[in-house]
């Protein structure tokens, strides 16, 4: 069971890198090079590599289909996202063509391909983190993934130039696809809450998406992503993307053994890959200044720019087009890219919190298209977040006759939630500029419904850093996370699942009769 083999690698050593604290697809990635050394002692031959190749594929078609399924078409058509990937890929591809040229013995147009397939950043990568820190629909998540599929999108271009082939004449009735929504949309009403909307889910992202738009000459990513973002307005997409959640991990970890497994690099291809690494900082700031220049607040440029700053896979897919001979030296490239970013993301929020004084000088003095409130007014009681948990803590409040604001970083909660009468603003609880800046003088408790723990932990912080001397109270899904959350300060942090088992057992002995002994 070559099967095995894979598992035990991406295990042992995923497990080894998460004990030093970084994530484990650094040793996803380290396993599959550790597998391209000793596979031919485990029986492991280029036929074992397809099929991992192919799995692999799946996991990144049912990423792309779940970021899909968080997508706005709104999102893609702003500024920052079009002329931010646009310049970008422009200056940056200027920018790597010297470089490869003057370290490598190649044609210009080798170069020029090199350097395009560089400019792009990696989806699957910057989609699992973004993901991973509950901030895909974050104004700085959503721009990063705008970015990230105008790159796809250029990337399409460039293959089908570079290559001389286009697509299917008939690639044109992806057009009429939103005509077939309401098709979609009863499926999946009338998929129930079980294994056949995981298969709706599999044949939507691989069936339909993925292997339709490749028949029809397109790329199976954008297919992906493509039904992903078609059912992204209905009431369950966020129950589709949590079915195929653990499906989607597994195949992802193919992914990333599949980057180290093919085949180890000559010297030429380790020298061309550090020299690629030094210059990768060079992406991040170009697009923290592009970012800047469309009007974006330093907190956000940089996020978004963090997120940005590694080499893409895509680049793998258009070397193994045009660049057959350079996809070893590419993917050992976009490893080591993993291998810094990676880290680098983990800490962007406490990063962003040093660089803070220098960066935020740098904004343009206009007014932001994130820009955040100055002041609660009259509010007495702050529910920052503003899911399932943080709906229900306002309307209790609000019903008991407290005056409540709320606090949300996804514009859509936001615009939800004043739709359904709430008062509610857009702000990133995280961002050190919005503690400074805010006004609060009549709050007296705060209540911290944020899904992600080191947001409700920052929160707190800044909340006791700024003075606030009210009740802070939160909830958090473990032990050790409710502890950190009141170290940083909080007066209270309910276990959400005790509480809601405590709240059952109370509704049943209040309306059980007692029985007589």
């Amino acid at each position: 069971m070559i099967e095995a083999v894979w598992i035990v690698f991406a295990f042992v050593l995923g497990f080894g890198v998460r004990g030093i604290g970084l994530p484990p697809l650094v040793g996803y990635l380290a396993a599959g090079f550790a597998l391209a050394a000793v596979g031919d002692r485990f029986g492991i031959g280029p036929r074992d590599s397809a099929v991992l190749g192919h799995i692999a594929h799946l996991g990144v078609l049912l990423l792309l289909f779940t970021v899909g399924l968080k997508l706005k078409a709104r999102n893609l058509v702003r500024p920052e996202v079009i002329g931010g990937s646009l310049l970008h890929f422009v200056v940056a591809s200027l920018i790597f063509l010297p470089a490869i040229l003057a370290i490598l013995d190649i044609s210009t147009r080798d170069a020029l391909l090199l350097a395009v397939a560089l400019s792009f950043s990696s989806t699957v990568l910057a989609a699992k983190v973004l993901e991973g820190k509950r901030e895909l629909r974050a104004f700085h998540g959503r721009v990063a993934i705008g970015v990230l599929v105008m790159q796809d999108l250029i990337a399409l271009v460039v293959m089908s130039i570079a290559s001389g082939t286009a697509p299917s004449a008939w690639a044109l009735l992806i057009l009429a696809l939103p005509l077939l929504r309401p098709v979609f949309y009863v499926l999946l009403d009338t998929s129930g809450h079980e294994e056949l909307l995981v298969l709706l889910g599999l044949l939507l992202a691989l069936v339909v998406g993925g292997a339709g738009f490749e028949s029809l000459g397109l790329s199976s990513e954008l297919g992906a992503l493509a039904f992903g973002a078609l059912l992204a307005g209905h009431r369950r997409a966020v129950e589709l993307s949590n079915a195929l959640w653990s499906i989607k991990e597994v195949f992802l970890v193919g992914f990333f053994l599949q980057i180290g497994i093919g085949g180890l690099p000559d010297n030429d291809a380790l020298l061309f890959a550090l020299v690629m690494a030094l210059v990768l900082p060079l992406k991040g700031v170009l697009f923290f200044f592009l970012f800047l220049f469309f009007k974006l607040r330093a907190r956000s440029a940089f996020l978004s720019s963090v997120s940005l700053t590694n080499y893409s896979e895509f680049g793998l897919i258009v070397a193994s087009v045009v660049l057959p001979d350079w996809l070893i030296p590419l993917a050992i490239t976009v490893a080591l890219s993993f291998v810094v970013s990676a880290p680098l993301n983990r800490l962007a929020h406490p990063l962003y919190e040093r660089l803070a004084r220098y960066l935020v000088p740098l904004e343009r003095n206009i007014r932001h298209p994130d820009e955040q409130p100055v002041s609660l007014g009259q509010a007495e009681i702050l529910v920052l977040g503003m899911g399932r948990t943080g709906r229900a803590a306002y309307d209790h409040l609000d019903g008991k006759g407290y005056f409540v604001a709320g606090l949300d970083s996804d514009p859509a909660m936001v615009k939800m939630s004043q739709d359904e009468g709430r008062r509610v603003l857009f702000a990133d609880a995280e961002d050190q500029l919005f503690w400074q800046t805010l006004s609060m003088p009549r709050v007296g408790a705060v209540v911290l419904a944020m899904n992600d723990a080191e947001a409700k932990t920052i929160a707190t912080r800044k909340l006791r850093e700024r003075g606030f001397e009210g009740l802070i109270v939160s909830h958090a899904m473990f032990d050790d996370i409710a502890r950190r959350i009141q170290e940083a300060g909080a007066d209270y942090t309910y276990l959400t699942m005790s509480e809601a088992g405590v709240g059952l057992a109370e509704r049943v002995a209040r309306h059980c009769p007692r029985l007589p002994d």
